[in-house]
């Protein structure tokens, strides 16, 4: 069956739900939680430099941002020759993003407090960006912002009927259906639709 990745990000790791269609109904395949990073420091690589000289910062963010994408792209390839095993083919991969990030420097975003916040928020979700174009697959970003909104206008449906969809998925999947896994969803449903 094709099937569709919703991918929702976090410092270091990354909820994700596979759904397909079979017999029109949407089906849950898998869902489960990424690990994104190595080392503990990596979830945070700003903050991690924060009180470092400027080289070594530099350095730091730099192993931090790498892995993190390195890492991606490890755990996305994971989950697609999971889904070739279940011989499902992945149609497309989802990916809730916020809003860009300023092309500020590290240096500039070691400055400001606020600024790596903002840099670790934008960084997990590149990160899966990235990976699923490095992975081949048809990519769709999501933004996270106005997901409910944008899930009505792409599928045609009430934030009811929405709602009601993502229950039922969630009682076949069991605990935890928290918000990143019903998020992830929704993400993975867009992804279904573009698909078409």
């Amino acid at each position: 069956m094709k099937v569709a990745f919703g991918m929702k990000a976090h410092s270091g790791w990354a909820a994700l739900v596979v759904l397909g269609k079979r017999d029109g109904d949407i089906v849950l395949v898998d869902r489960r939680r990424l690990k994104l990073v190595d080392d503990e420091w990596a979830k945070q690589p700003y903050h991690a430099a924060e009180d470092l000289e400027p080289s070594a910062a530099r350095d730091l963010v730099k192993r931090g941002v790498e892995a993190a994408h390195a890492i991606s792209i490890r755990e996305v390839r994971a989950a697609v020759k999971r889904e070739h095993e279940r011989q499902n083919e992945v149609a497309a991969y989802a990916v809730l993003l916020t809003d860009p990030m300023p092309e500020w420097s590290v240096d500039e975003i070691l400055a400001v407090h606020f600024r790596m916040h903002k840099a670790e928020g934008v960084l997990f979700r590149d990160a899966l960006a990235q990976a699923a174009k490095a992975s081949g697959l048809k990519l769709v970003t999501v933004p996270e912002k106005q997901l409910t909104e944008h899930a009505m206008n792409v599928l045609g449906a009430s934030a009811g009927s929405l709602l009601k969809k993502i229950t039922v998925i969630g009682k076949t999947a069991g605990p935890p259906w928290g918000r990143d896994q019903k998020d992830a969803a929704l993400a993975a449903m867009i992804a279904l639709e573009a698909t078409k």
